[in-house]
């Protein structure tokens, strides 16, 4: 388990090989969330940029955001294998994000990362800040399952069972900071995402 300082809980990187186990498709993932090509998109908390890589060719220009410089070069290599240049990669705290990128954008996505902030409403201000009038925030989210009901490759996977959310209980924590819900879609096997509108 991560127990870093400033990361949040459950949210560290799979051992190699169940990524694309789960998420066979990444750019369609990043369809049905929504995002348009050609729009300014930040990857926050980006990990090993499984999403970013794709997110570079669909995105009009990408900004990366992790804590942890190691997982931004892991993503800078996926990046690049793509031949995508539109990607800048910014390391710190996601709750400083306004300071981070401070040019607003069109999407803020969260991928599999919600269920461990600690202070889910004061991220969830950190992004409405960080976009643009009409801009939405997506949070892709484990579903409220028990761990050992969400196997990947015969093992159970995903972040412990207390950790994970409802839709429901993602509503409630990012509703507060001026943001509506704009739809549920389901991301399966195990996921749903939830996509906000400023």
């Amino acid at each position: 388990m991560n127990e870093r300082i400033g990361f949040f809980q459950g949210t560290e990187m799979p051992t190699a090989g169940w990524w694309p186990v789960l998420w066979p498709d990444p750019a369609g993932v990043l369809v049905a969330m929504g995002i348009e090509r050609g729009s300014d998109v930040i990857d926050l908390c980006c990990g090993d940029g499984w999403f970013t890589a794709p997110l570079a060719t669909i995105a009009g220009h990408v900004v990366a955001v992790d804590l942890d410089p190691k997982f931004l070069d892991m993503a800078q290599v996926r990046v690049t294998a793509t031949g995508a240049t539109n990607c800048a990669f910014v390391a710190g705290d996601a709750y400083d994000l306004t300071a981070l990128v401070p040019r607003t954008v069109d999407y803020v996505l969260m991928g599999n990362a919600f269920h461990g902030v600690p202070e889910p409403a004061r991220l969830a201000e950190a992004v409405r800040g960080a976009l643009k009038p009409g801009g939405h925030f997506g949070v892709i989210n484990w579903h409220k399952r028990p761990r050992e009901e969400t196997p990947v490759s015969g093992e159970p996977r995903g972040p412990r069972t207390e950790l994970r959310l409802s839709p429901e209980e993602t509503i409630a924590r990012v509703t507060p900071a001026g943001l509506r819900l704009a739809r549920i879609v389901e991301l399966p096997p195990y996921h749903y995402g939830a996509i906000f509108a400023r």
